[in-house]
């Protein structure tokens, strides 16, 4: 077992990274405040997980509750969340209980918006049972949930107590699924890490093959790579926001395309080659890196086009309201080189314009 740590002073916890790591309780244990636990899941990850973990926290002493989500993008609402506000009010929750997010980046988004709301905050523990989950949502603090017009623009910052990334939860990952948790793996190392780029490169085939070992090297790597980001700046004042490279993107065409239709990875695959084509459009990158991103993305069966669908004046007026528009002003994370993003205000909108032509099917 790996243990990282995201360093934040006093809301600093642990990130417990390994394989057979659930069947261990004291690795939770000790991160549970008070008596209470709410289990929060959905409804694929409920028959395969629940009952191992509220049998486990059981015979720890613990009173666990349990709600079940349904599953998917397009219920991560405000009316879904109040399905976890109702169950904590039936089970009495007080100040001192802890939500425990069982389930991928929808649950662990929502779970977390939930604890930081409910009486003003309550404790919450992440395990993530996704690749993407891993890697990137349950480490940060971010939580919250859509809205018809706009992915993720009703949330808060609100740290877990620890998360605890169990590999071998993701043999029952489908093959789609893990691909876009890729997507994410990939953005560490166009990002902030050449040579986990050039290690992906050398192993993509490995990791979506599930190999056991190469997919915890992906999962220890990512967390490495965003708890230093994470650390500099918790709530994206400055250099957190490089985690969102081709997010203003891939967030266009989920709200355009209708949450769920395409997979949160499999639309930031497309919108990082589609910020990676900028940079190069706008003399910041040579096109080789283009050229090496897009084949490391069509090898790990992601999209590297984007709807057909979509005009640049919907592409533009969806990225209107992404949070990194700052004073009216559109900010995008580019690259300076291959390993180094910056995020930027200065965008050439006719280089712009011609990257979303270049995405769009004939």
């Amino acid at each position: 077992m790996k243990t990282l740590k995201v360093e934040l002073g006093e809301r600093s916890y642990p990130i417990y990274i390994g394989t057979h790591l659930t069947h261990d309780a004291s690795l939770l244990a000790p991160h549970v405040h008070g008596k209470q636990v709410c289990v929060v899941t959905n409804a694929t990850i409920a028959p395969l997980y629940l009952e191992h973990y509220t049998s486990l926290l059981q015979q720890q002493g613990f009173e666990v509750s349990s709600v079940e989500l349904p599953d998917g993008e397009s219920y991560k609402n405000l009316e879904t969340l109040d399905l976890i506000f109702t169950r904590l009010l039936q089970a009495r929750f007080n100040r001192s209980g802890t939500v425990l997010a069982l389930g991928g980046g929808v649950v662990g988004d929502m779970a977390g918006f939930a604890a930081a709301c409910y009486q003003r905050g309550v404790n919450f523990i992440q395990v993530p049972t996704t690749l993407l989950s891993m890697v990137d949502s349950s480490v940060g603090g971010k939580t919250g949930v859509n809205h018809t017009l706009g992915k993720n623009m009703i949330g808060a910052f609100y740290q877990p107590q620890a998360v605890l990334a169990d590999v071998a939860q993701l043999a029952t990952l489908p093959k789609r699924e893990l691909a876009a948790g890729v997507a994410e793996v990939i953005k560490y190392g166009l990002i902030c890490d050449q040579m986990f780029f050039q290690w992906l490169e050398e192993n993509i085939d490995r990791v979506m093959s599930g190999d056991p070992e190469a997919l915890e090297y992906c999962v220890e790597r990512s967390c490495q790579d965003k708890a230093q980001v994470v650390a500099q700046d918790e709530r994206e004042g400055g250099i957190r926001a490089i985690l969102n490279l081709g997010h203003t993107f891939g967030h266009a065409i989920e709200t355009a395309q209708g949450y769920g239709n395409w997979l949160h990875g499999e639309a930031v695959a497309t919108g990082m080659l589609m910020a990676v084509d900028l940079s190069v459009r706008m003399g910041l990158v040579e096109n080789s890196v283009l050229e090496r991103a897009t084949v490391l993305v069509s090898r790990a069966g992601l999209p590297v086009m984007g709807p057909g669908n979509m005009s640049n004046e919907q592409y533009m007026e969806l990225m209107a309201v992404d949070k990194k528009v700052q004073d009216g002003r559109l900010r995008l994370i580019l690259l300076q080189q291959l390993g180094e993003a910056f995020v930027t205000s200065d965008i050439d909108i006719e280089a712009l314009n011609h990257t979303l032509d270049a995405f769009r099917p004939s």
